[in-house]
């Protein structure tokens, strides 16, 4: 997959919230999140605000909601499949019986918790990235004076993934194509053999486009145009977004 189509392919479309300095976003979103992180299970209003704040913003960035739900799906299953469990086991509260279950309700509160931040925490990053090209949030967390190494790791995993995705097709193809059919568990030792081989291809090209970018001048930071200006209207929504989470977190 190209990495355009991947994660910038609504990041070009004319919205409002496209058109928007990256700082105004990171700043904005990150502060979003660290509010709805900090904010006790049991305000249920100001979760519902965090909410709504969200859905106006995807309204000002005419991202189709399917984009965003697939884009959301990859990781809360993951989240709630772990935090389903623990209405099971932490005991306190009402006490619930569901068929054979037995659940209580400060177990139930703790997964609320988790399911109410964590899906406005992925929802505010989807919407970071759908709306914000990737060289652009690159370039808004350098001027936010983000250190100069995470912003190089960042960008070299981003660049780079897709190369190992595509290392990984051909060893694939490379091995199917030789009449190897098996399934990962009862060939662990072949599967293992391949990871470790994309392991040190990995490392070898590492080596290479590192020797080839300091023969060139390389010192750390990534060299491009500055085109980023901080607008009135980014400044108001940057304010805005954060004074209404901020007011919900603190007021309700």
């Amino acid at each position: 997959m190209h990495q355009a189509e991947f994660l910038d392919r609504y990041s070009q479309r004319d919205g409002i919230l496209q058109r928007m300095d990256a700082r105004a976003k990171l700043i904005a979103f990150t502060a979003l999140i660290i509010i709805c992180v900090s904010t006790p299970p049991g305000q249920y209003y100001a979760f519902a605000i965090y909410f709504g704040l969200l859905v106006a913003a995807f309204a000002l960035s005419r991202v189709p909601p399917g984009y965003v739900l697939k884009r959301a799906s990859i990781v809360l299953p993951f989240i709630l499949a772990v935090a389903m469990f623990v209405p099971l086991f932490k005991q306190g509260g009402t006490v619930y019986h569901l068929g054979p279950f037995t659940l209580y309700g400060a177990g139930l509160l703790v997964l609320w918790n988790v399911a109410a931040k964590s899906t406005i925490s992925v929802l505010s990053i989807v919407l970071l990235g759908s709306t914000t090209s990737f060289p652009d949030v690159l370039k808004g967390m350098e001027r936010l004076k983000v250190p100069h190494l995470l912003i190089a790791i960042v960008s070299f995993m981003y660049r780079y993934i897709f190369v190992l995705g595509d290392e990984a097709s051909r060893m694939k193809r490379a091995r199917d194509s030789r009449g190897w059919s098996g399934s990962w568990v009862w060939h662990a030792k072949v599967v293992g053999h391949m990871i470790g081989h994309l392991f040190l291809r990995s490392y070898e090209r590492g080596e290479r486009v590192y020797a080839a970018m300091t023969s060139r001048g390389y010192e750390g930071d990534i060299k491009a145009l500055d085109l980023q200006r901080l607008h009135v209207a980014d400044i108001v929504f940057a304010t805005l977004l954060f004074a209404v989470a901020l007011a919900a977190r603190l007021v309700i």
